[in-house]
């Protein structure tokens, strides 16, 4: 995979820095175009082969978020890696919150961290687009969807009903006129299963003014089929201004309640694996964090990469490496309780909380446990696959008070596994397992 990176700095010193670190990268090709200042136009970019750009807060001209806010401006299509300070600088803080999709230290412009920062942005830009088209074709089909037209006279009767409506009343024009309205519409809560205190038509004659339904509503037709709808009422009135009916516009939203209910699930899960996904994970953490201080308790977040799950792509194509990792998912399911959570950090990374632990050795078996169900051969398209996991560990509170200092923590044991030699787990500190350290499958 080519990737065009736009780097922006002023610092030759990080330029060599950057390039050396991409240069080494077997996962892609990345080609660096570099910029030492900002230019006044950079209309270009809308247009261009930029991947993504690589932006020093620190640039002499246009510095911190005056130099991204430009570079948004010009290119909103093109995801933004800011890099410079310290992992807690308040201007590094900012800029992502401005729409920059990351920040990297200074300090991690280095082979292991730069590549995979830049595909992360990447891939995380792609799944915003990704949600951002779904909501658009949403919007699109909702906007098409014919509506019911119901109206009744002064005392409640149904006088007209259009064709949608009987479709979604079970009722013909014919058998409907001059039924009451309850006899007709009939309308539940879905939560509670009540019905209103007061039809909407009722209240839109009183009060002489339109209304609408409650949320959550639900028409039972005819047969007792219901369908979520929504409505709005409002008054009929005659030439001298009395209220001598209502008339009700409602459409059935299902369909675009089924919708926003799948783009809630695709805002917060993987697409490929089903699993929750980073943003989701940082809310359960936070979450088992918060019950873990109320308790006293501890947890664990297991950091895990597959180990040269590039070659898989390479020699046998992504479809099957897609299968794989769907196998991974799977087998990572089985290693869990209930109460855990499994995310697929990006790529080939995982992420296992396990929301209650009582002794650093209870991560450590779970470890095991999910290196070894790795291992074990993957049944792909009728063939085996092989394959190892690197596992980092890391223990709450020791290693972190929040979600992003644990994930880091267990990060940066995962690349101590692998640099151990890969298939096995490493802890982000020292740490004694009672009662003797677990067993750990090494190459």
């Amino acid at each position: 995979m080519d990737i065009q990176v736009l780097l922006i700095t002023a610092s030759s010193s990080d330029a060599r820095a950057v390039e050396e670190a991409l240069a080494g990268d077997h996962r892609a090709s990345f080609h660096v175009q570099r910029m030492s200042r900002l230019p006044e136009d950079l209309g270009w970019l809308r247009h261009g082969a930029t991947n993504v750009a690589l932006l020093d807060l620190l640039l002499p001209d246009v510095q911190g978020i005056g130099a991204l806010n430009r570079l948004i401006a010009a290119a909103p299509q093109v995801p933004i890696l800011v890099f410079g300070g310290t992992t807690n600088d308040e201007l590094a803080t900012q800029a992502v919150r401005r729409g920059a999709q990351d920040h990297l230290p200074r300090t991690h412009l280095d082979s292991y961290c730069l590549p995979r920062a830049l595909r992360n942005v990447i891939d995380r830009k792609a799944a915003e687009e990704a949600l951002f088209l779904e909501k658009e074709r949403a919007q699109v089909t909702l906007d098409s969807i014919g509506d019911a037209v119901l109206s009744t006279d002064a005392a409640g009767n149904v006088m007209y009903l259009n064709s949608v409506a009987e479709q979604l009343l079970g009722w013909s024009r014919e058998e409907a006129s001059g039924r009451p309205l309850g006899k007709v519409f009939r309308v539940l809560d879905g939560i509670t299963r009540e019905p209103p205190a007061r039809n909407p038509m009722e209240l839109a004659m009183k009060r002489n003014e339109p209304v609408g339904l409650a949320a959550n509503s639900v028409l039972v037709r005819r047969d007792g089929m219901e369908t979520a709808i929504e409505d709005s009422a409002a008054p009929i009135r005659g030439r001298d201004g009395r209220v001598i009916g209502a008339v009700m516009v409602f459409h059935d939203v299902s369909a675009s309640r089924e919708v926003m209910a799948k783009m809630s699930h695709l805002a917060q899960h993987d697409y490929l694996t089903d699993l929750p996904n980073p943003v989701l994970l940082d809310d359960r953490i936070a979450q088992a964090i918060a019950l873990a201080q109320r308790h006293d308790r501890q947890l664990a977040v297991l950091y895990m990469d597959l180990d040269r799950f590039k070659d898989v792509n390479d020699s046998l194509g992504h479809d099957t490496g897609d299968k794989l990792l769907q196998s991974v998912a799977q087998r990572l399911k089985a290693c869990v309780r209930g109460s855990d959570s499994i995310s697929r950090k990006g790529g080939d990374e995982f992420v296992v909380l396990l929301s209650e632990i009582t002794h650093a050795e209870h991560a450590a078996l779970a470890a095991d446990k999910i290196i070894a169900a790795v291992a074990t051969a993957h049944q792909i398209a009728g063939r085996e696959l092989w394959l190892t996991a690197s596992i980092g560990i890391g223990i709450y509170p020791v290693d972190g008070a929040d979600a992003n200092t644990l994930l880091k923590a267990a990060d940066a044991a995962m690349y101590q596994a692998k640099q151990r030699g890969r298939n096995q787990y490493s802890f982000s500190r020292q740490v004694n397992l009672r009662p003797a350290p677990l067993r750990s499958i090494r190459s």
